[in-house]
């Protein structure tokens, strides 16, 4: 436990439920109070306040109700309306004190002693510097930070808290991690995926399957996997499948004729295309390569 000092400057109020007709004054009077709970110890006892609690106010300065702390170190507490002022007395068998509102000295036993702050009225209480309190009473306090709370040490020695803070809540769990949904290919990446797995198979006259294929028969085999029935001739695809598109796109049916159309193949995008040729089996080649771009008669879309 370390010693009540530094920054920290308390001080202690005196409830004065009386004078209500000071609370607007004291509200500019006084510093706010922080969100900071405080307590208050006299030896092992953990003091109660009824009704106003103690506080730190903005200025790191804390706040006890006097009346309370007075009392238990056996003074009797006494106060008088002085025009906008409140003259608040503490008197014992050794010691009289008389301390004034907005005044930043305070009297004991007829001696003047300057005061840290001056004695001020937040909502209806009147606070005085609990240093002072200390020096003129004689009582030296302890802080204890980890509970908030000052001890008075009225007997001179050193006490525990009498009062533990709970622990504070265990941080909240982090959010699991949702993954990513996966991206689904097209419709049409999905037949150009599979398209190109039959890279090198061999053209066959007829073939529908991929131990050979057809240029029609090749098209027609990968939609059919997709749920798409296309004519099994590329002339028959030609005038029947889907419709006539000229922008093309990945996934379109591109054609080719020698005097009728006799070839098919799916546009892969970026001027290619891919078919079951019969010089090389299923390859790639480009729309406008000498060869084909002469052949070229139009494409249908049938996705």
């Amino acid at each position: 436990m370390k010693s009540f000092s530094s920054r920290l400057i308390c001080s202690c109020a005196l409830l004065c439920a009386a004078v209500p007709m000071f609370t607007a004054h004291s509200a500019q009077a006084a510093s706010a109070p922080t969100d900071r709970p405080v307590k208050v110890q006299v030896n092992d006892e953990l003091l109660k306040f009824p009704e106003v609690q103690p506080y730190i106010d903005d200025k790191g300065i804390m706040q006890v109700p006097l009346r309370v702390l007075s009392e238990k170190l056996g003074y009797q507490v006494s106060w008088e309306k002085q025009e906008d002022q409140i003259e608040v007395t503490l008197v014992n068998k050794q010691q009289s004190i008389l301390l004034i509102t907005e005044q930043q000295q305070a009297l004991v036993n007829s001696k003047k002693i300057s005061l840290e702050s001056s004695p001020t009225v937040y909502q209806g209480n009147t606070y005085v510097p609990l240093r002072f309190i200390t020096e003129t009473f004689g009582s030296p306090i302890e802080w204890n930070e980890a509970n908030q709370i000052a001890i008075v040490d009225v007997d001179g020695k050193s006490h525990k808290p009498a009062w533990i803070a709970p622990p504070p809540p265990p941080a909240p769990a982090p959010a699991p991690k949702v993954a990513a949904a996966a991206v689904v290919p097209s419709v049409s990446e999905q037949i150009i995926q599979a398209a190109n797995s039959y890279m090198g198979v061999r053209y066959v006259w007829g073939g529908t399957t991929p131990s050979g294929f057809d240029c029609s028969g090749f098209v027609r085999f990968l939609y059919q996997a997709k749920g798409i029935d296309l004519p099994r001739t590329s002339a028959e695809m030609h005038s029947e499948a889907g419709t006539k598109v000229s922008d093309l796109k990945a996934g379109d049916l591109v054609f080719f004729a020698s005097k009728t159309v006799n070839h098919v193949g799916i546009y892969l995008g970026n001027d290619q295309f891919i078919s079951a040729t019969t010089s090389r089996g299923v390859a790639v080649d480009s729309l406008s390569s000498a060869y084909w771009s002469a052949r070229y008669v139009g494409a249908r879309r049938v996705l």
